[in-house]
C-alpha cells in the first residue's frame, strides 16, 4: 500500500498538482513580497536596478527592484513631532482635532517619502559616507560639546536623554543615512546662481517708481429700492455660508480665587522659628574654594603619569614653590594651563567626586596630590576659602513670615479646591450641591459663541473646554481650569446649540441689506467702467475729473510696495501696463467697500543701481542664488519621485 502511494506521488503529475496547490498560498504571503505595501508600513518607494532601468515592476520581476519603506512607527513619530511644533507655534489656539486632518497627514508622509526617494537616488549614485565624515559631523554638533570641544561623556548623556533614547551606534547610523541622502540635494542647493543682468533687472524693478494720478468717484447713493421675494430667495440660496448661526453655549461655573478668600492668620513666633530651623541651610552662603591644579593624563603609561604627578606634588609642597609656574610648564589641562592652573571659585557639585572630596577636605594654602580621577592625576592647591556662614533668625524673620503667609494662603486655596473637586467627582454632572457645600456661589454665563465670549469665557482655556466634545455631549463638570495664580474655575455646559443655518424668515433683513449692498457696489463698479471707457476713447483724466467733479489725488514718484494710498491701490498701479509713449495707462481699484477710483499711470522710472549700496546688491544676489539652488534641489527630488514607483496605504495613516 505504501509503495503504491509513493509511486503515485512522483513524476510530472505530482509536480503540476503541487504547483496548483501553491497558488492559493501566494494570496496569504505578506503583500510586500509581491510589490505591495507591507502590513506594518504606510508607504513604499521602489526603484528599478541601476543596470536595468526599464525593468518591469510586476511580480516576480519586482524582486530585482530596490525598496525602501516608511513604517507606521516612523510616520507616527514624525507626525507627533509636527503636532508638537504646531502646538508650540499656536499656543492656546492649537486644536488637536483640527490638526488630525488628512491633508496634514499626507504632508508629513510626503516628506518621509521624499527622504526615501533621495536615499534611493544616493544609493543608485553609489554615494558612500566614510567614518571620518560621520565623526566630524557629530563632533561639530554644539549639544555634544563642552567648552567648545567635543566631549564623549556629554555625547553619551545627550543621546541617553533624547527621545527616543539612542546608543552612539544608532546615532552614527542615523547621521550616516542623513548625510548620504542629503549629498545631492545639498550640492544642488549650493550650486544655485543668478547672473549679474538678472539681479540688476530685479533691483531696477524693486526700486521702480511710478507717477500716478487717482480720481476718486463720489459715493453711490444708498440703494433703497425694493427687493423682491424672488431676489431674496435667490440670494439666500446662493450665499448659504453668509447666513449661519455660530455654535453657542451657556455655562454655569464656580470660581475659586485666593484673592477673594478670607485672609489667613499670621504665623506665630514658634512656627517661624521652626521654619527657620528646618530651612537653615537656605540662609547659609555657599561654601566655595579658590583652587588651582596640575593635570597629568594617564595616557598609555599610567605608572609614568603617576610618578610624574608625585614628583610635581613634592616640588609644589616645597617652601616658596611657584605653583603657577609648575602648572604652566607641566599641566595638560588646556582650559587652565595658561592661567597657571587657576580654576577660579569652585562649589560642590561642579567637579568629579574624587577631585571634589579632596578639595573640600583641604585647608587654605595646602597642596595635595596626586588625586586620581577619570581624567588623570591631579595636584591640587587650595588658595582661599569663603562662604559657609549663616544669617541669624532676626535678620530673615520678615522673609520667613511672608513666605509662611503665602504658604498658608496656598494651602487654604488648595484645600478648598480639593474639597470641591472631590465633591464634584462624586456626582460629575451636577455642580450646584458641591458648590453649596464648600460655600461658593454658582454663576451662569451665556449664551455666547466663540466670537462673543466674555468674562471667564474669554479665557482661551475656558473657551476651548466649553466647546470640547466631552463637555458638550456628556454634560459633565470640567476639571479645574487655571485662570491665574491660585485662581481656578470649574464649568459645566448647561445648554449647547450647534452651528446651523439661520432660517430665511429670521435672516430676511440681512439678505435684503446684502442685496442692496451688492447693487450699490455694482453701480459703483459700473460708474468706474464708464469712466475708463471715456479715458480709453481719448479723454484726459484731468478733463474728465473737471466735468464729472471728481476728486483728484496726484502721487508722483510712488514707490513699489508702499501702502499708498492703500496697499490694494499700490498693487493695482504696479500691475498696470507701463504707459506707451505719451499715452497714459489706466486702471480702476476699489479704495473702500463700494467706492472706486480710476487712475492714470503717466511715467515709469526704473530703480537707479547707483543708489543701491554694493553690500545690498551682493546680499540680494546671494538670496537669489539660494532661491535658485533651493528650486533646483526641489526639482531634482520631484523628478526622482516621478521616476520611481511610490505606493501609499492610506488606511494606515
Amino acid at each position: 500500500m505504501l509503495q503504491k502511494l509513493r509511486d503515485k506521488t512522483s513524476g510530472w503529475i505530482v509536480t503540476v498538482i503541487m504547483g496548483l496547490l501553491m497558488i492559493p498560498f501566494l494570496f496569504v504571503i505578506d503583500n510586500s513580497y509581491l510589490g505591495g505595501v507591507g502590513a506594518q508600513n504606510v508607504a513604499k518607494v521602489s526603484a528599478p536596478p541601476s543596470w536595468w532601468s526599464s525593468a518591469p515592476s510586476w511580480w516576480p520581476m519586482s524582486f530585482l527592484w530596490k525598496h525602501h519603506e516608511v513604517s507606521v512607527e516612523d510616520f507616527r513619530a514624525r507626525f507627533e513631532q509636527a503636532r508638537m511644533q504646531a502646538r508650540e507655534q499656536q499656543g492656546d489656539n492649537f486644536d488637536p482635532r483640527e490638526f488630525e486632518t488628512t491633508e496634514n497627514k499626507r504632508a508629513v508622509l510626503d516628506q518621509l517619502i521624499d527622504e526615501q526617494v533621495v536615499r534611493l537616488a544616493a544609493e543608485d549614485a553609489h554615494i558612500v559616507i566614510g567614518d571620518k565624515a560621520v565623526r566630524d559631523y557629530i563632533a561639530a554638533i554644539p549639544a555634544f560639546q563642552k567648552d567648545g570641544k567635543f566631549d564623549p561623556d556629554q555625547y553619551r548623556l545627550a543621546l541617553a536623554q533624547s527621545m527616543p533614547p539612542r546608543t552612539p551606534a544608532m546615532f552614527e547610523q542615523l547621521v550616516r543615512s542623513s548625510l548620504q541622502q542629503s549629498i545631492i540635494p545639498s550640492a544642488l542647493a549650493e550650486s544655485g546662481f543668478v547672473t549679474k543682468g538678472e539681479s540688476e533687472r530685479l533691483l531696477k524693478l524693486l526700486g521702480e517708481t511710478r507717477d500716478v494720478e487717482f480720481a476718486l468717484l463720489p459715493e453711490v447713493a444708498a440703494d433703497t429700492a425694493a427687493v423682491s421675494d424672488a431676489e431674496i430667495d435667490q440670494w439666500y440660496k446662493a450665499h448659504p455660508k453668509d447666513f449661519r448661526q455660530p455654535e453657542s453655549a451657556t455655562i454655569e461655573y464656580v470660581e475659586i480665587n485666593a484673592a477673594n478668600m478670607p485672609a489667613v492668620a499670621a504665623a506665630d513666633e514658634a512656627t517661624l522659628r521652626q521654619r527657620y530651623e528646618d530651612e537653615k541651610m537656605r540662609f547659609v552662603s555657599a561654601d566655595q574654594r579658590l583652587a588651582s591644579h596640575i593635570l597629568i593624563p594617564t595616557g598609555s603609561d599610567e605608572k609614568a603619569a603617576e610618578a610624574k604627578a608625585n614628583k610635581l606634588a613634592a616640588e609644589a609642597k616645597q617652601p616658596g614653590a611657584d605653583f603657577a609656574a609648575l602648572a604652566k610648564a607641566n599641566s595638560e589641562d588646556p582650559g587652565s594651563k595658561d592661567a597657571g592652573g587657576d580654576l577660579g571659585w569652585v562649589e560642590r557639585g561642579v567637579m568629579v567626586k574624587p577631585f571634589e572630596d579632596a578639595l573640600f577636605a583641604m585647608k587654605a594654602g595646602e597642596v595635595v596630590g596626586p588625586v586620581k580621577t577619570e581624567f588623570g592625576y591631579h595636584v591640587l592647591k587650595l588658595r582661599e576659602i569663603k562662604g559657609g556662614e549663616g544669617r541669624p533668625f532676626e535678620e530673615v524673620r520678615d522673609q520667613l513670615a511672608a513666605e509662611q503667609l503665602q504658604a498658608d494662603s496656598e494651602k487654604a486655596f488648595n484645600e478648598l479646591s480639593g474639597r470641591l473637586v472631590d465633591l464634584v467627582y462624586k456626582n460629575p454632572t451636577e455642580l450646584g450641591s458641591a458648590a453649596k457645600e464648600v460655600g461658593l456661589p454658582v454663576q451662569t454665563l451665556g449664551p455666547f459663541n466663540r466670537g462673543t465670549a466674555s468674562g471667564i469665557a474669554a479665557n482661551p482655556a475656558v473657551l476651548k473646554a466649553v466647546f470640547s466634545d466631552a463637555l458638550k455631549e456628556d454634560g459633565t463638570v470640567s476639571d479645574p481650569i487655571e485662570l491665574g495664580t491660585n485662581h481656578n474655575v470649574m464649568i459645566r455646559v448647561t445648554e449647547h446649540t450647534p452651528e446651523q443655518a439661520i432660517p430665511l424668515a429670521q435672516a430676511r433683513e440681512q439678505v435684503i441689506a446684502a442685496v442692496r449692498a451688492h447693487r450699490s457696489e455694482e453701480a459703483s463698479k459700473k460708474a468706474a467702467d464708464a469712466l475708463l471707457a471715456k479715458l480709453s476713447a481719448g479723454q484726459t483724466l484731468q478733463a474728465l475729473a473737471a466735468s464729472e467733479q471728481l476728486q483728484l489725488l496726484p502721487m508722483p514718484g510712488l514707490p513699489r510696495n508702499a501702502p499708498m494710498p492703500t496697499a490694494e491701490a499700490n498693487r493695482a498701479v504696479f500691475t498696470a501696463a507701463a504707459p506707451a509713449g505719451d499715452k497714459p495707462s489706466y486702471g480702476k481699484v476699489e479704495m473702500e467697500p463700494g467706492r472706486y477710483a480710476v487712475f492714470a499711470v503717466t511715467k515709469v522710472t526704473p530703480g537707479n543701481l547707483a543708489e543701491v549700496p554694493e553690500q545690498q546688491q551682493t546680499m540680494l544676489k546671494q538670496q537669489l542664488s539660494q532661491i535658485d539652488g533651493a528650486a533646483a534641489a526641489k526639482a531634482y527630488v520631484d523628478g526622482m519621485r516621478k521616476r520611481y514607483k511610490v505606493q501609499v496605504e492610506e488606511s494606515q495613516l
